[in-house]
């Protein structure tokens, strides 16, 4: 049976190169590529693919949102996050968003595609290093569980924790981006998340309600 891939990274020449070394291999059909995250909801619609290679850091659309949405929209497509990244807040965004894998782009071209072959049959793979991050964090959490506690249908990750502590001082957008090293549209999406959550639509509702809750 033919595993259908939609490939999504913003850089041309690694898309390019990917989908000519997964296309040789017996299968797998590349049906589509895009260079941002709503590129890839727009194609995945139409193309409907089993499953989804994502980078991370993207213009326009960002790769955990695109994952959090295609996931919601296409619960039968399986995302594995392909990035150079494995910072602890990377890895933790991209699980939580939906993807069932997590791989760096050095991995090998076997351990890749027994990766798709994997998150096509529902299972996880993650990057060794990327996995002790995981295991250390549910130890982390299991010992100290009130951290866990939130008065929020859906908790605040703890970079949006991080961003509405921020939000009480009076850095604009772009300052809150450059104190946290990501871009202007990471920012806004990640406010954007927090006033969902927080069912407010300004920052002085979301600072009302979080000191309410007692979130900061």
């Amino acid at each position: 049976m033919t595993i259908r891939i939609l490939l999504v990274d913003d850089q041309t020449l690694f898309r390019e190169g990917l989908s000519t070394l997964l296309s040789a291999q017996p299968g797998i059909e590349v049906i589509g590529e895009a260079a941002n995250g709503e590129e890839a909801l727009r194609l995945a619609a139409s193309l409907r693919p089993q499953v989804a290679l994502m980078d991370l850091r993207m213009p326009v659309l960002d790769g955990v949102e695109a994952t959090r949405r295609l996931r919601a929209a296409q619960p039968e497509c399986q995302v594995i996050v392909l990035t150079t990244f494995h910072d602890d807040e990377d890895v933790f965004e991209g699980l939580r968003a939906g993807a069932v894998g997590y791989l760096l782009k050095d991995t090998s071209t076997e351990h890749l595609v027994e990766a798709i072959r994997a998150a096509a049959r529902g299972e996880s793979v993650l990057e060794p290093s990327v996995a002790a991050k995981v295991v250390a964090e549910f130890t982390r959490l299991s010992t100290h569980p009130a951290q866990l506690t939130q008065p929020l249908a859906e908790p605040l990750t703890e970079r949006e924790l991080e961003i509405l502590r921020l939000l009480t001082t009076d850095l604009s957008t772009r300052e809150l981006a450059e104190q946290l090293v990501v871009s202007v549209n990471t920012i806004k999406t990640q406010i954007k998340n927090i006033y969902a959550k927080l069912n407010v639509h300004s920052r002085e509702e979301a600072l009302d309600k979080a000191r309410a809750l007692k979130l900061i």
